[in-house]
Order: C-alpha cells, then sequence, then structure tokens
C-alpha cells in the first residue's frame, strides 16, 4: 500500500513538472506568483476574512511551487 502510495505522489509529481515545466507553464507559474501575492505579505490591516483569503491563494500557489521543485 504504502508503495502504491510512493508511487502516485511520484507520478503526481512528475504530471506538476511536466505542466508547469513548459514555456506556457513558466508563464502561468509568473503570473501566478504575481496574481497570489508569492514575495509580499498578505496581511490586510483590520480584514482578518481578506488576509485569510490572500494568505490562502498564497498558500495554493506555494505549494505548486513546491511540487515543481521537489526532487524526483
Amino acid at each position: 500500500m504504502k508503495q502504491q502510495t510512493n508511487s502516485k505522489l511520484e507520478r503526481l509529481i512528475r504530471d506538476y513538472k511536466f505542466v508547469f515545466g513548459s514555456d506556457e507553464g513558466k508563464r502561468v507559474l509568473l503570473d501566478l506568483s504575481k496574481r497570489c501575492g508569492d514575495q509580499v505579505t498578505t496581511h490586510c490591516k483590520g480584514d482578518s476574512h481578506e488576509s485569510a483569503f490572500f494568505e490562502g491563494n498564497r498558500s495554493v500557489f506555494i505549494f505548486i511551487k513546491n511540487m515543481v521543485n521537489k526532487k524526483e
């Protein structure tokens, strides 16, 4: 069972690398980086709901970036 789980994860990592490794995928990653606040604070002073929303966006982008950068 663990072997199947590892195999599925390895396949998923390869899929992320394939999708985002193309020139088009790299452009999409750059756009997502800007839209999701990858390099900036997501805190909205006085609005915890807005802060949580933006941090959720940022979290998803970081997950994608980590999958693309994982070593196989």
